[in-house]
């Protein structure tokens, strides 16, 4: 009987694994989920409790062309009530409790920015338009600010754009562009957020969990605290075929043959690998450890063009390093200072940029309780930085170099909350910051040859899953983008009939490009 071996347990590694057995046959026993990490989940799992602070790790975008993503949930029970599929309490979610967005933008004085007037000049907006129209190839190792005047990187549309998707100008231009095309049916309501589509609580427990429980259920084996520290390949080049794991557990190492019919779906790169966290006294230590979801495929790709390039990724921390923190409170004082300020109850507000910062802060008040466990009487809100390497507005030192609390401190010199507001909010909370020098490394400068095609040509029985496999059209950083790399793996390894669909392309819809244009007409 074939097994199947994945090397992670990420969304991409979990949805492969439902795939798997969904439209693979393959029993859940024989499926067997290696990760490094004590707890499954990878960049999607939290950490902390309400004592010591908690850590959000952050979300990835959901939207209405997330059809991968539906298509599997939908078969998923959502564990607060298993008559209903994960889909189902998304779009309800989505209907019952929309962003409704009016502070996206708040200036270096405190005032809400008018978020519907881009702040194009003629000159941004004959740019934006040649960069749509442009072939991807001739983006190949391009950064944004190759296609873009510097006036472009000042506009509302930018800070708007570049937060919500966590660009850089010197990021790539092809990740960019594909964004463009993708979400360009969010742009007329692109202010308010409200066409992007959120789990009820955090993702690790509105999507991890149960699509965990769900391969439990039927099997499943999940090995963690173990890593793979080699996939060695049969010699020779006609084919790619895994002949081996190397495995390290408890400190012993372990070898796995790999049989002809088995399959090995290996999750190359993560973003929060090497993810320092500081606490509400002090600032995270500097990374000094990779895991290996680096080093891994770095060995898989030396001297194997058709492996990627991961030092593209991996080796440029200056332009991928972000910084989160996350806020634990006792008191909901923050909350209802921002409910009163955008006149918004906590959780329909959306994300807050406070566009005067030098980090370029964006706040996050989700709707409580961010987690189903989560403690009466807490509340949780993160948020992130940009530009963590720059000093900061009122203290002289980087993001890098602040503790939580100098952190929150900065966040709340942004905020026109009054000074009685701001002593009970650093009275009563706890900030845990959390470096991650791979924050953004989706985003970098690439060519089209960089990322590893899904299944690799001439591959038997090897796919890679994840952010870092090529999938063309779609874009990075999102669930989708897990769960349709996944689904391509096992579709083309099992050579299987039912194939992903195709990518949502709303610049093909006359409609959407039509209100895009009159969004993006406004000055």
């Amino acid at each position: 009987m074939a097994k199947a071996y994945l090397v992670g347990s990420g969304i991409a590694a979990l949805a492969a694994a439902a795939f798997l057995i969904r439209d693979g046959g393959f029993d859940g026993g024989d499926i067997h989920l290696f990760e490094e990490q004590p707890d499954i989940g990878g960049s999607l799992n939290p950490g902390g409790t309400a004592g010591i602070g908690h850590t959000v790790p952050g979300g990835r975008m959901i939207d209405a062309g997330a059809y991968c993503a539906f298509d599997l949930f939908g078969g998923i029970p959502s564990l607060d009530d298993p008559s209903v599929s994960v889909t189902q309490e998304i779009l309800a979610e989505h209907e019952n409790f929309t962003w409704d967005d009016v502070t996206r933008l708040v200036d270096g004085e405190g005032r809400v920015v008018d978020p519907h007037a881009t702040g194009f000049s003629e000159r941004d907006r004959l740019e934006l338009l040649r960069c749509l129209a442009v072939p991807e190839g001739r983006l190949d190792g391009k950064r944004i600010t190759d296609c873009f005047g510097t006036h472009f990187f000042t506009t509302n549309f930018w800070l708007m754009w570049c937060t919500t998707f966590a660009f850089r100008p010197e990021h790539g231009a092809v990740e960019f562009r594909r964004h463009l095309k993708r979400f360009i049916h969010l742009l007329p309501e692109f202010a308010t957020m409200s066409g992007i589509h959120r789990t009820r609580y955090h993702q690790y427990d509105s999507l991890v969990l149960p699509l965990a429980a769900w391969l439990r259920e039927r099997g499943a084996v999940f090995h963690t605290g173990c890593r793979v520290t080699d996939v060695e390949l049969a010699p020779g080049r006609e084919e790619i075929r895994v002949r081996t794991l190397r495995l390290s557990r408890n400190g012993q190492q372990e070898k796995i043959t790999v049989a002809p019919e088995d399959l090995v779906l290996v999750t190359n790169g993560s973003v929060t690998d090497a993810a320092s966290f500081g606490s509400h006294t002090a600032p995270p230590p500097t990374p000094t450890h990779r895991t290996d979801a680096w080093l891994l495929w770095h060995r898989m790709a030396r001297g194997r063009a058709d492996l990627g390039y991961p030092s593209v990724f991996d080796k440029n921390v200056k332009e991928s390093l972000g910084e989160s923190f996350t806020v634990t409170a006792k008191d909901p004082v923050l909350l209802e200072a921002l409910e009163e300020f955008s006149g918004r109850e906590a959780g329909r507000g959306g994300l807050m940029t406070l566009t005067g910062s030098n980090w370029l802060l964006t706040l996050v008040a989700d709707r409580q309780p961010v987690h189903r466990d989560q403690p009466e009487g807490v509340s949780v809100w993160w948020g992130y930085a940009l530009f963590p390497e720059r000093a900061g507005n009122r203290t002289p030192k980087p993001m890098t170099e602040c503790s939580g609390r100098e952190i929150l401190e900065e966040v709340l010199h942004h905020l026109p909350l009054g000074e009685a507001v701001a002593a009970r909010v650093l009275e009563t909370s706890t900030v845990v910051p959390c470096l991650l020098p791979y924050f953004t490394s989706p985003f970098l400068r690439r060519t089209r040859d960089d990322r590893p095609e899904v299944v690799p040509g001439r591959s038997v029985n090897l796919a890679f899953v994840g952010q870092f496999a090529e999938t063309p059209d779609e874009t990075a950083f999102t669930v989708e983008y897990s769960v349709r790399t996944a689904w391509t793996a096992v579709s083309r390894l099992l050579h299987l009939d039912r194939q992903p669909p195709p990518v949502h392309k709303g610049h093909h819809d006359r409609h959407v490009l039509a209100a895009a244009v009159e969004t993006l007409r406004h000055g």
